[in-house]
């Protein structure tokens, strides 16, 4: 969700030479970016004056601070950057030379309390209490950053999220997982499923959903299912790969069955460029979702315990991407479990799923 803020940045400032500070888990993403110079990597355990120190090496005229943590200051502060720029926070002003007040349309992610929840669910809350007004598409994360890079000359108009996937690269990524043979099972197209979220079980439509929405969605289109999830999601990638083939009769001996489980099988890099190849991503609220729509891929997204306004798929209001609802009146209520039974989730129902997925493949 930074990307369209560096992109302005680079349009507002092409002869500069921009480099990312970036967690060394995270660097895959920025390969070959067109709005970057370099990457600067860290390491989750380094310490605050070795990330300063490596700062410092980098002789920089101003640093651009996209997050609202007190550390992230105080690295280019005692880097010495002459110019630091970020959104204003207690424990960190003292840190910047340009204190960026937030946004008149900005939102902040609060929690709710069960109680709370309990409340809004009541029959009597439900009649007597005024529905909350819409939240602006404006209030989205990435106008938060667009925002800042405004405070630098650049743009704040939005625009998709980029990363970049090259064809180069997307062929040996291909040949890699062997989604590039010649024989016609081969050539069905590819549709991505991804029923993990790393936040918690939240953010996740039922499990059972997802393989029978899958099985619908493969007889309507005889579709591939590449099943993607990160290290501590095999298990869930083989429970929905074997339930898929069950489903439709089918083994992993064939020579291209109609899922490959790929969970906790690719790297960060990997992952953006088989999502490049996928014509559709299924996903519950996750990085992966982001990442997908960030190489260009249309994705269906059921939207829970989170806000598809703050921080939904690609630029708000693209319509190559479909995020589903429940609409029911405690969501988003921005937890990692449900107090309750989990409504948000299984109001969305199997069907409005398969209609979005075959609709976006067609878009």
């Amino acid at each position: 969700m930074t990307t369209p803020a560096l992109q302005r940045l680079r349009q507002a400032l092409p002869g500069c030479h921009i480099t990312l500070l970036t967690h060394e888990n995270l660097a895959d993403l920025w390969i070959q970016h067109p709005s970057l110079d370099a990457i600067l990597q860290f390491k989750a355990d380094e310490s605050l004056m070795s990330v300063a120190g490596r700062i410092r090496g980098g002789k920089f005229d101003a640093a651009l601070v996209l997050p609202n943590s007190p550390r992230s200051a105080l690295e280019v502060w005692l880097a010495g950057v002459p110019e630091r720029i970020g959104y204003a926070r207690p424990w960190r002003n003292f840190c910047l030379t340009r204190r960026v007040a937030d946004r008149a349309e900005g939102l902040r992610m609060r929690k709710r309390s069960p109680d709370e929840i309990r409340d809004l669910i009541s029959s009597d809350a439900a009649s007597s209490k005024p529905k909350p007004a819409p939240i602006s598409a404006v209030a989205h994360q990435i106008y938060e950053y667009l925002h800042l890079a405004e405070a630098l000359g650049a743009s704040s108009e939005p625009m998709p999220p980029l990363i970049a996937a090259p064809a180069q690269e997307l062929q040996q990524a291909a040949a890699r997982f062997g989604l590039n043979a010649e024989n016609p099972p081969a050539r069905r197209p590819l549709f991505g499923l991804n029923a993990g979220a790393e936040y918690g079980p939240a953010k996740r439509w039922p499990l059972d959903r997802f393989i029978t929405t899958a099985l619908e969605i493969q007889k309507r289109t005889d579709c591939r299912w590449l099943v993607f999830g990160g290290p501590n999601e095999k298990a869930l990638g083989e429970e929905i790969a074997a339930g898929i083939l069950k489903g439709a009769g089918e083994n992993v001996s064939e020579k291209a069955p109609g899922v490959i489980n790929l969970a906790g099988k690719t790297s960060l890099r990997e992952l953006c460029l088989l999502l490049k190849l996928c014509r559709v991503l299924l996903t519950n609220d996750s990085g992966p979702m982001h990442v997908a729509a960030a190489v260009g891929t249309p994705v269906v997204v059921p939207f829970g315990s989170t806000s598809p306004e703050l921080t939904g798929p690609g630029l708000p209001g693209d319509t190559r991407h479909q995020v589903l609802s429940a609409q029911v009146p405690c969501a988003p209520c921005f937890l990692r479990e449900c107090p309750i039974d989990m409504r948000c989730m299984t109001g969305i129902g199997i069907s409005q799923v398969v209609e979005a997925v075959v609709q976006a493949v067609k878009s």
